[in-house]
């Protein structure tokens, strides 16, 4: 009877398990994914090619973390660029490419730092706006 139970608790963890995995990805694998995106020029804009991982992601809530990359003077940010690299290697900088970048838009303002910030939102991919990332994170939070 016991190892019955058990076995039945150990496989409704398993099965909640991998499909909270489907429904929410985590950072560990999340950069590793979005920075092989193959991208090339159309005159002077860049144009990604998203692969099947990178679309399996396309509205989907990730948890990631990066460093802020403001884009005004504000204490608070509401629209953001998180970065994979540090500002001294930025893509901004010349010394990373576009996939290192997400742009973000969060509901609540989140405090300016220059440390490394984990966020949770909804991420878009952008195939076609060449004025706007690859990537975009929605309805962004911080979670630290």
């Amino acid at each position: 009877m016991y190892l019955k139970r058990l076995f039945t608790v150990i496989l409704l963890f398993t099965v909640l398990s991998s499909y909270i995995g489907a429904t929410h990805y985590y950072n560990s694998d999340i950069w590793k994914i979005l920075l092989k995106v193959k991208y090339s020029f159309i005159g002077d804009k860049y144009k990604p090619t998203f692969d099947n991982r990178q679309k399996a992601l396309d509205r989907k809530k990730i948890t990631i973390t990066g460093y802020m990359y403001p884009l005004d003077e504000a204490k608070n940010q509401q629209y953001f660029m998180l970065s994979y690299y540090p500002i001294k290697v930025c893509f901004f900088c010349g010394g990373a490419g576009p996939e290192s970048i997400i742009e973000v838009n969060t509901k609540k303002p989140i405090k300016l730092t220059t440390k490394k910030i984990k966020l949770t939102g909804t991420l878009r991919l952008n195939p076609d706006d060449p004025d706007r990332m690859f990537f975009i994170l929605l309805d962004a939070k911080q979670v630290n």
